[in-house]
């Protein structure tokens, strides 16, 4: 499995990992199962947020007996990303998870308190044990640059974004600025909400016809295809173990510059757009 730094944590990270928006809308044994399974083929990547409800308690249910197998990260609101509030919330999500760190704590997007409060309350929290690294989410390229004035350089882990092939936004200033900058892009919803291309239409053909060709599945295909640039990662969620299996093992997919210009050809990024798209 290929494997990357991320940031400056002090561990690799394996580029495919695992979400858990919405997995605690469905069965919770399954989703645990879920979760379970793909630490077992390798997607050590673990994301959550406090936003995601009960997706906090499922994950640690999920990870007890195997919490320094992960690379567990989780999110806060803008609306607790106040110096006090952020080191509160942490504790919180640290309570619900049944773990004593998280490797890394991401502001979950801009929001109206000043970066230099968050950031400030991450660095205490990371001297405190409390974090191993912290980062972003939803920041376009200019987000970035207030970041990094604030934070300095090498303190940002990584930028976690919304990315998939029907979504390319970041392609414009996000990627080119993250991989100037060493930071991290981490895509979110990698096969689109619940807007995977259709078998029938002209893209979800060119699809087909890679993932036959290397015995995988659509899905594998577009996550070897957004992860295919070093420093990007994805975290597609599983709605159960087989499909947990599927995704692990996109990260052993290699597709040839062809299979990537026809892909590129078939999900053009389009212009880019006056805001960054989220969800």
């Amino acid at each position: 499995m290929r494997e990357l730094r991320f940031g400056d944590a002090p561990r690799a990270v394996s580029v495919i990992g695992q979400g858990t928006w919405y997995i605690d809308h469905g069965d919770r044994a399954q989703a645990i199962t879920a979760l379970q399974r793909g630490l077992d083929r390798g997607m050590t990547h673990i994301d959550t947020a406090e936003m995601y409800g009960g997706a906090e308690p499922i994950v640690g249910q999920a990870i007890a007996g195997r919490r320094d197998e992960v690379f567990l990260v989780s999110k806060v609101l803008p609306s607790n990303a106040s110096r006090a509030k952020t080191k509160a919330a942490c504790e919180r999500s640290l309570s619900r998870l049944k773990t004593d760190r998280l490797d890394c704590y991401l502001l979950h997007w801009r929001g109206s308190t000043p970066l230099e409060e968050t950031f400030a309350a991450f660095e205490e929290l990371q001297q405190a044990g409390k974090i191993l690294s912290w980062g972003v989410s939803n920041f376009d390229a200019d987000d970035l640059d207030e970041a990094l004035a604030v934070a300095g350089k090498g303190r940002i882990a990584c930028n976690q974004v919304l990315y998939h092939l029907q979504e390319r936004a970041i392609e414009h200033a996000v990627i080119p600025w993250c991989a100037q900058h060493g930071v991290a892009v981490v895509a979110y919803s990698p096969f689109g909400h619940d807007s995977f291309p259709s078998p029938k239409s002209a893209g979800g053909k060119v699809l087909a016809e890679i993932a036959k060709a290397h015995g995988a599945t659509p899905h594998q295909v577009v996550l070897a295809a957004l992860t295919r640039g070093d420093g990007v990662f994805a975290i597609p969620k599983a709605a159960n173990a087989a499909h947990a299996e599927q995704n692990a093992a996109a990260g052993d997919l290699t597709l040839t510059k062809d299979e990537l210009a026809r892909i590129d050809q078939a999900f053009p990024r389009g212009p880019r757009p006056r805001s960054l798209p989220m969800l």
